[in-house]
């Protein structure tokens, strides 16, 4: 990569993590009552703005805003649309895998809190990374499935792993979202989108492999690549990449797919100068679901300009600043 590649455009943060949803009350109900999100804003939205930004012609979305700490989801349902489903089958290796890791302060309390609602499990149990693992020994995680099928995380970082806001005293159980990780089918082309393009910095890379790891993801023998990305000024949520090694046979994430599929999610990405983002994308051949930038002048609106695109592997990522 010659230093000419190297982008100036800066991801300053991440504002929110968007998911498309079949029923917004029972979605909402599961991550309010199973994992203590707190309730923001509810709107409903329509017309030519959000249909372009989106890329459904025709949508009306009834867009409810979370919070768990110092993060926010938004649930989006589309009143008027009915999406494809998340396939059954998938599995963690599948293109189209991603999960937001929820932070907990009791792994052990937050299980057992979490099993007294209904949802699928992906990890056999609660797994703890050996000592071994030279990148996050001690850590423990449960990856399973929010009631339409999307993939989440508990995780626990031990004394001296993860981010300082993580250690602080605490009563509550659920603390907040540490990242959104994704399947990728290769981490330099990856990297290439989100370092080099949107100038987003490398925190930590492993090689992740052995029983933990399968029973975490659900598949025998897995080996992934994780490496971890942060927005250039803000320690904040971040973005996991996830390259399986084996199994290799991760299924693409089908072009026909839209917004409001179910399998949908969007992570919004706060950029100094959108413009300058946008053609840089451009100019180098990303996909876009935008067609352009859009303007917004709603109020209630929480960007001013926003544009949709794709990653090389087509998860979908929210260009947006606020000014």
């Amino acid at each position: 990569m010659n230093k000419s590649d190297r982008s100036n455009i800066q991801v300053n943060r991440i504002r929110a993590v968007g998911l498309t949803v079949t029923d917004i009350a029972h979605s909402r109900a599961f991550y309010e009552q199973a994992l203590s999100f707190e309730f923001v804003s509810d709107i409903t939205v329509e017309g030519q703005n959000y249909n372009n930004l989106e890329g459904v012609i025709g949508a009306k979305i009834r867009i409810v805003t979370l919070q768990l700490g110092e993060e926010l989801i938004e649930l989006m349902q589309y009143l008027n649309i009915e999406g494809k489903p998340i396939p059954s089958d998938s599995q963690s290796n599948d293109l189209w895998f991603q999960h937001m890791a929820i932070v907990v302060s009791d792994m052990d309390r937050a299980y057992a809190h979490l099993r007294s609602f209904p949802f699928d499990s992906i990890s056999v149990e609660p797994q703890t990374l050996p000592s071994g693992d030279k990148a996050s020994p001690g850590i423990r995680a449960f990856k399973f499935k929010d009631p339409d099928g999307h993939d989440l995380e508990l995780i626990w970082f031990p004394p001296g792993q993860g981010k300082d806001k993580w250690h602080q005293h605490t009563e509550h159980l659920f603390l907040g979202i540490d990242h959104s990780a994704i399947t990728i089918a290769d981490t330099e082309q990856s990297l290439r989108f989100y370092r080099d393009f949107l100038g987003m910095k490398v925190e930590k890379s492993s090689l992740n492999h052995g029983e933990t790891q399968a029973h975490l993801d659900g598949l025998p023998e897995a080996k992934v690549q994780v490496t971890s990305l942060q927005p250039a000024h803000a320690v904040s949520l971040g973005i996991e990449l996830l390259d399986y090694i084996a199994p290799a046979n991760g299924r693409p994430i089908p072009t026909e797919w839209k917004s409001c599929d179910i399998a949908h999610m969007q992570v919004e990405l706060v950029v100094d100068d959108i413009e300058q983002a946008v053609a840089k994308l451009q100019q180098n051949g990303v996909q876009f679901i935008s067609p352009q930038i859009v303007q917004f002048t709603d109020s209630s609106c929480p960007y001013r300009q926003a544009c949709l695109v794709k990653d090389p592997n087509g998860h979908a990522m929210m260009l947006m600043t606020n000014d």
